[in-house]
Parts: C-alpha cells; sequence; structure tokens
C-alpha cells in the first residue's frame, strides 16, 4: 500500500493507494485527521481534484471535532473527578507502602507511596486502566469472535493521538486506544465490533456497514455518543 501526503490550503490529507474501487474520504476524531482511500489506479491529482470539491465538507467537520469539549488537565489530587468506563469519580490519594488503584462507591482510591507525585500518581491510575480495559476487551472480542466465526485477534493497548482503534489487517492485530477506559461500555463495544469486522472488511464500504448492522445493531448511536464526549 502507497502512502502520499496531499495539503490542499490549511488542510492536510494523507491518501492511501489501495485495491479498491472508489475513493473514500473520513475526518477522523479526536482532531479531526483527514484520510483518503484511493484506487491504485488513480494517481495523486486526481484525488486532489476530488478533495478540493469536498472541502467545505471537510472543514466543516473538522470543526466539530476543534469546537468539541474537551477535558480539563488532571493534577491528580484528592477531591478531583476522574472518569472510568463512563461513570464520574472522585479521587482521593491515601500514603502506602505501593501503587494500587480501588474503586469503592463513586470514590477512586489511588493508594500511592508519594501523594505529591503527580506523575506517579497518573502512573498508577493508567496501569489500573490498562488492565481493566484489557479485561473488557479480551470479553469483546472473545465473544465477537464467535459471533462472526473467526479466530480471537491479539490486541495491543496504547496512547493513540488521531483514533480509537486501528486494525492492521495484513497482521490480523487490533489496536486500542488506553483513553477508552474513560468511556462508556457501550462505546469501547462498538470500537472493538468495528475493529474486528475491518478482519472481514477492509474498507469502510456498503459490506462494511452491513457487518456492523448485523454485529452490533446500536453502532451508529454509540458512534455519535463516543463523538460528541469530552476528549
Amino acid at each position: 500500500m502507497k502512502t502520499e501526503l496531499l495539503q490542499i490550503g490549511s488542510v492536510e490529507i494523507e491518501v492511501k493507494f489501495k485495491p479498491i474501487k472508489n475513493l473514500h474520504l473520513s475526518v477522523h476524531p479526536p482532531y479531526g485527521h483527514v484520510t483518503i482511500s484511493s484506487p491504485e489506479i488513480y494517481d495523486l491529482e486526481k484525488v486532489k481534484i476530488y478533495a478540493a470539491t469536498k472541502l467545505g465538507w471537510i472543514k466543516k467537520e473538522q470543526k466539530k471535532f476543534l469546537t468539541q469539549e474537551r477535558e480539563e488537565p488532571r493534577d491528580f489530587i484528592t477531591q478531583e473527578s476522574h472518569f472510568f468506563f463512563g461513570n464520574r469519580y472522585l479521587l482521593k490519594l491515601i500514603p502506602a507502602t505501593r501503587n494500587k488503584v480501588e474503586i469503592k462507591g463513586k470514590k477512586l482510591f489511588l493508594y500511592t507511596t508519594d501523594p505529591d507525585n503527580a506523575a506517579l500518581n497518573r502512573k498508577t491510575l493508567y496501569s489500573f486502566y490498562r488492565r481493566e480495559l484489557r479485561k473488557k476487551i479480551v470479553e469483546f472480542t472473545a465473544f465477537y469472535s464467535g459471533q462472526m466465526n473467526i479466530d480471537i485477534p491479539e490486541f495491543k493497548i496504547r496512547t493513540m493521538k488521531t483514533k480509537w482503534g486501528s486494525c492492521a489487517t495484513d497482521s490480523g492485530r487490533l489496536w486500542f486506544n488506553i483513553e477508552l477506559a474513560k468511556k462508556p461500555l457501550e462505546c469501547l463495544e462498538y470500537i472493538v465490533v468495528h475493529e474486528m469486522v475491518h478482519l472481514m472488511e477492509r474498507n469502510h464500504n456498503k459490506r462494511f456497514v452491513l457487518l456492523m448492522d448485523q454485529y452490533y445493531p446500536n453502532w451508529q448511536v454509540q458512534k455519535k455518543v463516543l463523538n460528541e464526549l469530552p476528549l
């Protein structure tokens, strides 16, 4: 697969040439990254002409993401709000001999060897996020692989700046954004199904939509919810 960068005014577009029949334009959350999947027989100039006709729509979509509510930076101090699977919790720091996280009621207890060390407290919380997110993804991939009659895919969790998830179709490996640990479980389920469907259909075409409708009929609602939550 060949990839090119296209610049039209202030808009940068990543163009991927694939063995497909039609052009596919996407503006991705959370920052409005623009991609076009193009048939291999097209040249970059033809893609540029197509993109120019869609420039108004691209900017409108980018504006939605750029004006979307964003989370306030966290200081990782007691009484600060933090989210876990869509629910809001108040953080309480507790001096301890080892670092760990527990949730009780509406409070998130962070046991820490250094309460004043924001970097350490962040690392401890995100280790908790990663562990709990992995458990849920294991459940979802096991369930939907049975529904789809495919092998349970390998996956990794990492920090991702422009995507909630991705699928490496060549290796069959999935990637998920660790920030999904803050979002409702239904949104996480939607992303898992989305990436697993890519193991069956690489492109966002009619077949992809039909497969999403088949395996997760509520997907368009959850997509809207996820894209409107604070980034």
